[in-house]
């Protein structure tokens, strides 16, 4: 399946800082088997949003950014989001915080969403997550959310449920 890491950072952006979220996220993929991308734009609605778009136009099934999600006033990987899922999946995102507040409270900060992206013409569907810059974080939540990816993909071409 193919799958696509967006890191959201204006640091990152413009090479003033490494990105460890984003391997890690992509190394936890690969090794779940899954065909791997990866892409580091700037904070903001706008360019999450390209980015989300550019990535479900060229086939990823999952798409995970990392970044942009806390109460900062450039953190609107959400509404960047919101803008291209067609549906949201509430409890993914909740259960992440839930997942993630056992190690730190401040996984209750994070504003991320999930959602999908439904299939249509020239595109099979797709699941977006936003996932916390922390690597910790961001660690912790592709570790939860790994066992869900098959059974979302498998829901969003119409499979039936076990």
């Amino acid at each position: 399946m193919r799958a696509r890491v967006i890191t959201v950072s204006d640091r990152s952006a413009a090479g003033e800082r490494d990105d460890v979220s984003g391997p890690l996220l992509v190394a936890a993929l690969v090794e779940a088997g899954h065909e791997t991308d990866a892409e580091i734009v700037p904070d903001g609605e706008a360019s999450v949003g390209a980015a989300l778009g550019r990535a479900v136009a060229a086939g990823a099934r999952v798409v995970l950014t990392t970044g942009g999600t806390g109460v900062g006033p450039r953190d609107r990987t959400p509404e960047g989001t919101l803008d291209v899922v067609d549906r949201q999946v509430p409890g993914l995102a909740e259960a992440l915080r839930a997942h993630g507040a056992a190690s730190s409270p401040h996984a209750w900060l994070s504003r991320g969403v999930a959602g999908v992206v439904d299939a249509g013409p020239g595109r099979p569907g797709a699941l977006v997550v936003n996932l916390p810059g922390n690597p910790a974080g961001a660690r912790d939540g592709v570790a939860f959310l790994l066992p869900l990816v098959g059974h979302v993909i498998d829901q969003l071409g119409g499979g039936d449920h076990p």
